[in-house]
């Protein structure tokens, strides 16, 4: 059974150790994965040290996904992240709008009444664990922003 990764906080950006305790991998993986996946590209300030923002620590739980929960090679999962990578380019060019995450949980919900649950998430991409903890991200800022009123 997979081990649910913790909510991504809102902030701007985060160190290699945090980023670590997020995606569940230790910071010497980090530093490999970017030698390995060219579309990881943290910010460097001084001393090198690391600033990742949000969408890499996504990027870095989809590749997590693809290696430890679906198996891949390090190789199939560059190639993975390549092929989505340029599903997203052309989705842009075409002029698609990309969901965003609201919209995105409604359809979900939606298209879970009309068919199985594995079929409304195939429909939109991403596998179930990611849009369990993108839900549950966005309960999280929910609750944040109503506990400002």
């Amino acid at each position: 059974m997979e081990k649910m990764l913790p909510s991504i906080p809102a902030k701007r950006y985060f160190t290699i150790g945090e980023v670590g305790e997020l995606c569940g991998v230790k910071p010497h993986v980090l530093r490999y994965w970017e030698q390995e996946f060219t579309q990881l590209r943290p910010m460097k300030r001084r001393g090198n040290r690391r600033y990742y923002q949000h969408h890499e620590v996504l990027m870095i739980r989809r590749i997590r996904d693809l290696l430890y929960d679906q198996g891949f090679t390090i190789s199939g999962a560059r190639n993975k992240m390549q092929e989505l990578m340029d599903q997203e380019r052309d989705k842009k060019r075409n002029g698609e709008v990309l969901l965003d995450g609201v919209e995105s949980l409604h359809m979900l919900e939606e298209n879970s009444a009309d068919a199985t649950r594995d079929e409304a998430h195939a429909a939109l991409t991403l596998s179930p664990q990611v849009w369990a903890q993108f839900r549950q991200e966005l309960l999280a800022i929910r609750g944040l922003l109503d506990t400002e009123d």
